[in-house]
């Protein structure tokens, strides 16, 4: 087993944050996870365009410090250790950081790693912004009507991991709870309880093992604060990006305490915080009953019309279904954990997949920023230099946008366009493309550099 010590790159500097606002050196270090699987292939050609397009921006004036940490199969191979100390003490030094594709252990450890490094930095935003590059293929009529940025909460909701399996003396000891102090709650339990919790609850764990009491428990939880700073982060960035709304997309029709207060703390915060910048739904409500509907609309019209950024609400069913028929009706999206999951990847579905659908979780607060490729390390294709690293790459330039540097990220967008314009793309995309030329992954990253 090889001894773990990370050492910085010479010549690096750290970033810094004071008063919220980050400080970026002209030669930051940043921590970089190469990823399992395809993420090496990936990886390799991803560092080269990101470095091509900071010179090419800046003239060398600007460089990446990359600097190496390790989680995953390579870490575990070398290290003995899925996610070591130290490669998330360096994310948490150096603020602001980049990954590959990661395996999860099977049979016990880290449920998974992404969402362990998302809970030890605290990063609330999971943040998916999906736009089409013409030319990708898409399995919708009108891809380029999509132009969506997802705020998906990242450190509650089902994904807070709170779950107890079926048979469990964990799991008795919630459903004991539940038969006394909530029965009605309790008698909503159709099956596996027809028996008394009470004795199971005083088993050990070997006497509980193969016992009827057959439910599994998970806990929900959704906190006014962490609502808050979510969609808080989802109107700091529609105002700061010029977008015109921020839609809140919950299912608190039926999850009323939970869902509905994520769409209540939203539109309260909304008001509260950033008063006569914002107009919602809940102030249109309260107009409509004192002054009318017609009164109510034309209020709303020349709030927008003013440069308001809209706060609206939608269910999450519903929404599945317009961003597919009405796309053009949605602009920022602040949702739950589980809703944000099911709708980035069916948006990335309408602009090519998940190949290049880039993703970032940040913190707003205290400046830390993991950005990520959203797609899995398919092993089959590991080392055959044949993937799409529009994932990491696209990531990677979520990331200089976040450290300010957005004449490089812009060369880069610039690049992905007219490369794929020119149906030189990586077989993912060549196979749906009538007249394209197969790249390999190394190709595909010569290409993007040719082509700033």
């Amino acid at each position: 087993m090889t001894s773990l010590k990370i050492t910085p790159p010479v010549g690096g500097e750290q970033i810094t944050i004071s008063n919220g606002k980050l400080t970026v050196p002209d030669h930051p270090i940043l921590p970089f996870i190469e990823g399992d699987g395809t993420g090496p292939d990936i990886w390799r050609a991803s560092q080269r365009v990101l470095d091509a397009a900071v010179q090419k921006a800046y003239g060398g004036k600007k460089k990446i410090a990359w600097l190496e940490v390790y989680a995953g199969e390579k870490s575990f191979n070398l290290f003995q250790s899925w996610l070591p100390d130290e490669t998330v003490e360096a994310f948490q030094k150096y603020l602001v950081g980049i990954k590959g594709p990661l395996t999860t252990p099977i049979g016990g450890g880290i449920r998974s790693l992404n969402v362990a490094l998302r809970q030890m930095l605290d990063l609330y935003v999971c943040l998916r912004p999906v736009m089409y590059f013409k030319g990708v293929p898409s399995p919708v009529k009108r891809p380029e009507a999509v132009n969506m940025v997802i705020f998906r909460e990242n450190t509650e909701d089902i994904y807070a991991g709170i779950e107890f399996s079926a048979g469990s003396l964990e799991a008795a000891k919630v459903l004991d709870f539940l038969q006394k102090e909530f029965p009605k709650s309790f008698s909503k339990i159709r099956f596996g309880t027809e028996k008394s919790v009470n004795d199971w609850a005083k088993l050990s764990h070997t006497q509980v093992t193969g016992s009827p009491l057959q439910v599994g428990v998970g806990v929900k939880p959704v906190s006014q604060q962490g609502s808050e700073r979510l969609i808080a982060a989802a109107i700091d960035y529609a105002l700061d990006q010029k977008r015109k709304s921020v839609t809140i997309v919950h299912k608190g029709n039926i999850m009323k305490f939970t869902e509905g207060a994520f769409r209540d703390w939203g539109y309260a915060v909304a008001e509260k915080r950033f008063g006569d910048k914002v107009y919602t739904w809940a102030q249109w409500e309260r107009s409509k009953k004192d002054k009318g509907e017609e009164a109510a609309n034309a209020e709303m019209k020349s709030a927008t019309r003013g440069g308001k950024v809209l706060i609206k609400d939608a269910i999450a069913d519903i929404t599945l279904q317009q961003v597919l028929t009405r796309p053009e009706d949605f602009d920022v999206i602040a949702t739950l954990n589980l809703n944000g999951d099911y709708l980035s990847d069916a948006l990335a579905a309408q602009v090519g997949g998940i190949g290049i659908a880039p993703g970032g979780n940040v913190n707003y607060v205290t400046g830390h920023a993991v950005f990520e490729a959203t797609h899995g390390t398919a092993p089959k294709y590991a080392n055959l230099d044949k993937v799409n690293p529009g994932s990491v790459i696209l990531s990677g330039e979520m990331m200089l946008r976040y450290l300010g540097w957005n004449e490089a990220a812009d060369k880069i967008i610039s690049a992905l366009e007219k490369t794929i314009g020119a149906k030189t793309v990586t077989y993912d995309f060549a196979r749906l493309m009538d007249g394209a030329k197969e790249l390999k992954c190394s190709e595909f990253g010569t290409a993007l550099i040719s082509n700033m």
